[in-house]
């Protein structure tokens, strides 16, 4: 979960580094996650090129890619990924017309809706098929040694690619308290950024608490994927497998490229332990 050094690009850091339950580690250097590259500048490209990138995943909307497009790196290839197309109710296209209509925003957002949505947008992001045949392309091409070094990105890094880094770590082992203190980890890092919308928002009449709960990261969002995930698929092996369309020996290759050991004087074969089972939530087999 390291950082890195950029000014234009928010919550910027590397997927690898964490401990699995079998006592191994996630891969540095494979996999990076990210807010939207639209205020890339010259300096901060220049990091992201050093990373030696080949692919960048972006799991905006249309329209949010639209209004706000990347600017890449050179020699990284794009690859939209719209998580929530599908979406009929609380789509970000929905949750975005509001922003610069504050005469709607209480309609939308107001008497706790906005939390309700939310919530049901996480669920979203595990069984929507939108959400199923872009993460399962995701995770197929992570598979295979010409996709990496990646980046996957949404606006600010914290809900479409939190779920995206969640699921990878639950599949490689990796505690399930540490996915939630990982996608917990958002929250410092984004804030004081939406400071200047709520004040924009404000001056336009609105409300800029209505969006309070669209902006934060909450514990209870994560649950509520978690919590799909099992309602629907049992495990997440078995969300990989039907949900996500990827069989039991290309969720082991993604073990084998993404996990390394870490047992003191263990060569490094590339080999990973399986993860046992994971008592707390029961999310694996």
């Amino acid at each position: 979960m390291t950082d890195l050094p950029v000014t234009t690009i928010v919550n910027l850091r590397d997927v690898g580094g964490l401990a699995t339950t079998a006592g191994a580690r996630v891969r540095p250097g494979l996999l990076y996650r990210s807010g939207s590259l639209n205020e890339l500048d010259g300096g901060d490209r220049a990091t992201l090129e050093r990373l030696g990138l080949r692919v960048i995943y972006d799991l905006r909307s249309d329209p949010e890619r639209a209004r706000l497009p990347d600017r890449l790196p050179s020699g990284a290839e794009y690859v939209p990924l719209d998580l929530l197309a599908d979406a009929t109710e609380g789509s970000p296209g929905e949750l975005f017309a509001v922003i610069d209509r504050p005469e709607q925003a209480a309609a939308v957002l107001g008497n706790g809706r906005a939390a309700r949505v939310f919530t049901q947008q996480y669920r979203h992001l595990v069984s929507l098929p939108s959400a199923r045949v872009g993460l399962g392309r995701l995770y197929r091409e992570l598979a295979d040694p010409l996709r990496r070094p990646a980046l996957i990105h949404c606006a600010t890094g914290k809900d479409r690619t939190g779920w995206a880094a969640a699921a990878l770590l639950l599949l490689l082992g990796v505690p399930v308290e540490s996915v939630m203190d990982d996608y917990l980890a958002s929250g410092p890092r984004l804030a004081g950024l939406h400071q200047p919308f709520f004040d924009a928002f404000r001056a336009r009449g609105g409300d800029p608490e209505l969006f309070g709960p669209i902006l934060a990261v909450r514990r209870e969002y994560l649950d509520a994927s978690f919590d799909e995930l099992r309602r629907v698929f049992g495990t997440v092996e078995g969300y990989f497998e039907a949900g996500l369309g990827i069989p039991p020996q290309d969720q082991e290759a993604l073990r084998l490229a993404f996990v390394q050991p870490e047992a003191a004087g263990e060569p490094d074969d590339g080999r990973p332990r399986r993860a046992g089972t994971v008592v707390e939530g029961e999310i694996h087999r």
